[in-house]
């Protein structure tokens, strides 16, 4: 008997340590907020769902969800605006992506400054850098203004804290565009650079031309300059969620803008670019 008791609390410690490892379903909804649990049914407009740790069950409309990624690896995703045909009517849920063909959104840069996230207007300062110089090589292609963009964005629940739970033909189709531009700027202080210069002049003592009392006086000061390290790295993907160019640069200058540069010889070779 004593044994048996034995075997059933290894067997109920076994299933208890089972169920505990097993991987959660991840539910992000369109407002950013991420739920980790079980969907334990679905329906037609709905499903249900219990949080991580906890029995009670909670009822979640399908019209809030963007995406489920269950335990086992597979995506689900709801609310997807799809491509739409000539004459339908507008998908549910997205901004209407029937006329996305040739569109490009650009996405506030990321910018790592000294190894700290730089304030939210920087990256806007280099997000409005690349629609400035796209823009005036667009060719055919239709740049959304940043203004567009992050209005969107805000719209659907989108910050910088949560853009990570959005795959990149998501975030092509809540914005309405057949291509995305994503970037990250690397900002690092090196090497001072020190200048010197002299300068002076001949006085008199008695304010006389005496050759033999002149005295010559001179004085120098110095300058120091901070040099800096860029590196760049930008992508393009598309609605499907391909990435069509990706390419790393370090900049050749060493000044604080030295990223506008490196920005132009990157987007000068990309499929999006037109002379």
């Amino acid at each position: 008997m004593k044994r048996l008791s034995t075997i059933i609390v290894l067997l109920f410690a076994t299933l208890v340590s089972f169920a505990q490892s097993a991987k959660n379903d991840v539910i992000l909804k369109l407002n950013g907020d991420e739920l980790t649990g079980k969907v334990v049914k679905i329906n037609d407009t709905d499903l249900d769902f219990t949080y991580a740790g906890e029995t009670l069950i909670y009822n979640i409309k399908k019209s809030e969800i963007l995406k489920i990624t269950y335990g086992s690896g597979r995506i689900e995703v709801f609310n997807k605006p799809a491509q739409q045909s000539a004459g339908a009517a507008p998908a549910q849920g997205g901004p209407g992506l029937e006329d996305h063909h040739n569109k490009v959104a650009i996405l506030p840069f990321g910018f790592i400054r000294d190894g700290q996230p730089a304030d939210e207007s920087i990256s806007e300062e280099v997000q409005n850098e690349c629609f400035s110089f796209m823009n005036r090589h667009a060719g055919v292609f239709t740049i959304l203004t940043p203004r567009t963009t992050n209005a969107q964005l805000i719209k659907a629940g989108i910050n910088r804290s949560n853009i990570k739970g959005y795959t990149m033909d998501d975030i092509c189709n809540i914005l309405g565009v057949e291509y995305v531009v994503d970037g990250l700027v690397t900002l690092n202080k090196t090497t001072q650079t020190s200048y010197q210069t002299n300068s002076g002049k001949t006085t008199s003592k008695d304010g006389k031309d005496d050759e033999k009392d002149r005295k010559y006086n001179s004085s120098s000061y110095g300058t120091t300059t901070q040099n800096y390290q860029t590196n760049l790295n930008l992508a393009i993907y598309n609605d499907k969620g391909t990435s069509v160019y990706s390419q790393d640069r370090t900049a050749f200058w060493n000044t604080q803008d030295a990223y506008k540069n490196t920005l132009e010889y990157l987007l000068k070779r990309s499929p999006l670019y037109t002379k």
